[in-house]
């Protein structure tokens, strides 16, 4: 099966690009409900992901007392490369193995551009419906 049917478009999910502040990817988090989101670079490229936990440990470190502070501190050192992306061309089998450990697989097309995203709930749903 082609994993291009079950892609969330990168026009519908929330991601950050590198150079965002902390304030900005904070307001983005909490206006998504997501835990976890995609980073990309200026070309579009992606290069990991910004989590709640990141976020939290990057406060507490800096000691911002405000969120003005926030505004001037950028995503950048935060962003984590725990989650790999996979290409158009990923079996669903493989999908399967890496959405154990993670919500979402990122997918990126031959030159690393990020296209979007299969959540686990579909690549789940998938192989339930195929084995009734």
């Amino acid at each position: 099966m082609n994993i291009l049917f079950f892609l969330r478009p990168k026009s519908g999910v929330t991601y950050l690009t590198m150079g965002n502040s902390l304030r900005q990817g904070l307001e983005k988090m909490k206006n998504s409900g997501y835990t976890e989101i995609p980073v990309v670079d200026k070309e579009g490229c992606y290069v990991g992901t910004v989590s709640q936990g990141g976020f939290l440990w990057k406060i507490l470190e800096e000691d911002f007392t405000d969120m003005q502070m926030a505004q001037t501190t950028k995503i950048d050192s935060i962003v984590s490369q725990r989650i790999l992306p996979v290409r158009v061309n990923t079996t669903m089998e493989d999908l399967l193995s890496k959405a154990a450990d993670q919500n979402f697989v990122p997918v990126v097309d031959d030159y690393g551009a990020f296209v979007g995203i299969i959540t686990r709930r579909d690549i789940i749903k998938y192989f339930s419906e195929k084995q009734k």
